[in-house]
């Protein structure tokens, strides 16, 4: 039984391995970058209920707010900017493309050129931002009162890139 289980763990490992090593999608390719740094977030995305265009209520999206995690370690934070936090550097992105998740309650893959930085961290020569391999975060139902909140769990992995 130990064993079943330990192969189980064992096949898991390999896949997730081999998702996270999977090419992304062509729109949010960054071709000829070099990674610098990846880092998995646990986190939410904030939705506000707010009149639409049209003057319908409706979650618009807010802000991300996550943790950044390195082989088991909390290495950064994640914000509204979008700002990333590792060691002693931070960045700002500006989205320039994106790509479906796996599924409809997945947020989409993202590529986000930098257009802000400080520090001397690990951060300081990204040019590019990827989020790949998302879970969750999209929201779903009716906005019923302008002002409301909705906090929408999410996961993803961030690999900052340079040219």
């Amino acid at each position: 039984m130990a064993a079943m289980r330990l192969a189980a763990s064992f096949a898991l490992l390999v896949t997730t391995a081999a998702a996270a090593a999977a090419e992304p999608p062509s729109e949010i390719a960054a071709k000829g970058e070099t990674v610098i740094f990846q880092a998995h977030a646990e986190g939410a995305q904030i939705y506000d209920c707010k009149a639409d265009a049209a003057g319908n209520l409706a979650w618009q999206f807010r802000e991300p707010i996550a943790t950044l995690i390195r082989d088991g370690e909390t290495v950064g934070r994640h914000y509204a900017g979008p700002t990333w936090e590792i060691a002693g550097s931070a960045i700002v992105g500006k989205l320039v493309a994106r790509a479906p998740g796996a599924a409809a309650k997945d947020i989409p893959w993202l590529k986000l050129d930098v257009s802000d930085r400080n520090g001397d961290g690990p951060l300081r020569e990204v040019t590019t931002v990827q989020r790949i391999n998302t879970r969750g975060g999209n929201t779903e139902g009716v906005c019923e009162k302008a002002g409301d909140f909705r906090s929408e769990p999410y996961a993803a992995d961030y690999v900052f890139l340079k040219k």
